[in-house]
């Protein structure tokens, strides 16, 4: 019994789950920690894509392909570019020394990340995958916003069916007939109708 016991424990400690800290004071290391992460959670679905909304994020509304969401008094507003995506356009970003942060993100799914001061606040621009997200936030809240929109931006994932049958100028073009119900065909303007009612 003891050797069955010792073995299930090594057996869960050596399969046991990975924790990955991090560092919410360093936002290269909030950037580089949640990206480089493949997540494949989603709990939002708008027209031709998925993405996942972390707890502390409330969504509020969407407009199209844009959607609102609300955390802790600051409104993050989301942009999904499907025209990009389904052209696969290169983003063209250099990086800016006169902004507060200012980082191009390269690898599989390029992007990047700009922070300015605007008056006492701080504009967020944050282009990840196709998708973008700009919020105006306190100081103090920069890093946990930066945490929050990697989490999203990096799991939004798009339909292509979809996406191609909204892109699709001829899918949804019908032919139109014009008909005027005060005026009657050739072949209809008979009055043999009206004599037979006399």
């Amino acid at each position: 019994m003891k050797k069955l016991t010792v073995l299930l424990l090594l057996v869960f400690l050596t399969t046991g789950c990975t924790i990955v800290r991090i560092d919410t004071k360093s936002i290269d290391n909030i950037i580089s920690v949640v990206l480089s992460k493949e997540n494949t959670l989603y709990n939002r679905v708008g027209k031709g894509y998925k993405y996942y909304v972390p707890r502390s994020v409330a969504y509020l509304d969407t407009n199209d392909l844009n959607d609102k969401l609300y955390s802790n008094g600051y409104y993050y507003y989301l942009y999904i570019d499907a025209v990009s995506y389904f052209y696969k356009t290169k983003i063209n970003y250099t990086e800016k020394k006169d902004c507060y942060y200012s980082k191009k993100i390269t690898g599989d799914k390029e992007g990047y990340l700009e922070i300015n001061k605007v008056k006492d606040q701080y504009s967020i621009k944050f282009v990840y995958n196709y998708a973008k997200i700009e919020a105006l936030v306190d100081k103090e809240y920069i890093e946990k916003a930066v945490l929050e929109a990697s989490y999203i931006l990096s799991t939004v994932k798009f339909n292509d069916n979809i996406i191609k049958l909204m892109l699709n100028e001829d899918y949804f073009t019908n032919k139109e007939e014009k008909y005027d119900v005060f005026t009657q065909k050739k072949e209809q303007q008979s009055d043999t109708f009206l004599k037979s009612m006399e």
